[in-house]
């Protein structure tokens, strides 16, 4: 049997397609619960998960990243299922290596920010942000996975730390920055510098997820790009930020904050997160892919924004054979995707 490629591989052959907002779909599905996050569905419904990330792969994901996303020590406590810390992040490492066999994909670990990290105690919350990353990667390691995203890094120094973690066992790094503030990291870096600097300690892959949409991502990421020599990533949510408000946290409808469960008003649609994908591949981002309240028909759309065919573009959209909208198509012959892409 042929040696799949690692991710190191597939970046320098071209660029590799990612799929998160795990945590966000699932939610909207009924498994996991809005607030603590925790992702307690891969031990109550790991078919769900399953699931999801098989719809992710078909879709055209070349990854598929194991649900530990906030499945530590300290946010497992909040929801009373601590004791089963290290059963959940090993079942989920064995879901997404069981789906990822299912097509030519590459397994995940996924380590994030702990809200544990305080740079008024370095020292001290240093070390217990150290111990919450190397049991979960242990574990991680020991189930199996090709390389390890480090994602949502409102800190640097707790990016570094993960860094440091995840090089201990020899794996590829992708390191990715929270964009919540403004300007910098929440230790004072900007985020152009935050990069150089993960790139200087041995990240293979640098760049940003999750917090901004595409329109007030972009902007960072051509800094970005041309600031590291290294591949760049980039998973914004799909939700129409703007400068005022340039973090989906920030949006308000009627004056009102309406994260994270009113957020449907902002929703940008599969066209708009194709031409996000068009528009990264320009500016020379190796990772694409989106990050909470993405689905399968984006990443679907995305894919083939990219110019791939995947098993799930048998299904894509065949809008002249609409009855009722398929007869203006043919005699206006006009593209309609192309049309409502463009508005």
């Amino acid at each position: 049997m042929k040696k799949k490629l690692g991710i190191i591989e597939r970046l320098t052959k071209g660029i590799v397609l990612g799929a998160e907002g795990y945590v966000f779909e699932l939610e909207r599905r009924g498994y996991i619960k809005a607030g603590p996050y925790v992702p307690e569905v891969v031990l109550d419904a790991p078919n769900a998960v399953s699931e999801l990330s098989f719809e992710f792969l078909r879709s055209g994901a070349e990854v598929v990243v194991a649900l530990t996303y906030y499945a530590n020590r300290n946010k497992l406590k909040d929801v009373g299922r601590e004791n089963d810390l290290e059963k959940l992040n090993r079942q989920a490492v064995r879901i997404a290596n069981k789906v990822a066999q299912k097509g030519n994909a590459l397994v995940a670990g996924n380590i994030c920010n702990t809200w544990m990290y305080n740079p008024k105690k370095k020292k001290e919350s240093g070390e217990v942000v150290r111990k919450i990353y190397r049991e979960q990667l242990q574990w991680a390691f020991e189930e199996g996975i090709d390389f390890v995203i480090s994602e949502t890094n409102d800190y640097l120094e707790e990016a570094l730390i993960a860094l440091q973690e995840i090089k201990r066992l020899g794996l590829p790094a992708m390191i990715t920055l929270a964009t919540i503030q403004k300007n910098t990291t929440a230790d004072g870096y900007d985020y152009v510098t935050a990069c150089k600097i993960l790139e200087k300690n041995g990240a293979d892959i640098v760049g940003l997820n999750c917090d901004r949409g595409p329109a007030t991502m972009l902007p960072l990421l051509k800094k970005i790009r041309k600031a590291v020599k290294c591949f760049v990533a980039a998973q914004p949510v799909p939700y129409q930020t703007t400068p005022k408000e340039f973090t989906f946290e920030s949006l308000k409808k009627n004056g009102q904050r309406i994260f994270p469960l009113g957020l449907e008003p902002f929703f940008l649609t599969r066209f708009q997160m194709a031409e996000f994908a068009r528009k990264a591949k320009a500016i020379g981002i190796n990772y694409i892919g989106s990050c909470c309240g993405t689905n399968p028909s984006i990443t679907r759309a995305m894919a083939e924004a990219l110019g791939r065919v995947v098993p799930a573009s048998k299904y894509s959209p065949v809008l002249d054979l609409h009855p009722i909208i398929g007869k203006k198509i043919k005699s206006n012959n006009k593209n309609f995707i192309n049309d409502w892409r463009d508005e």
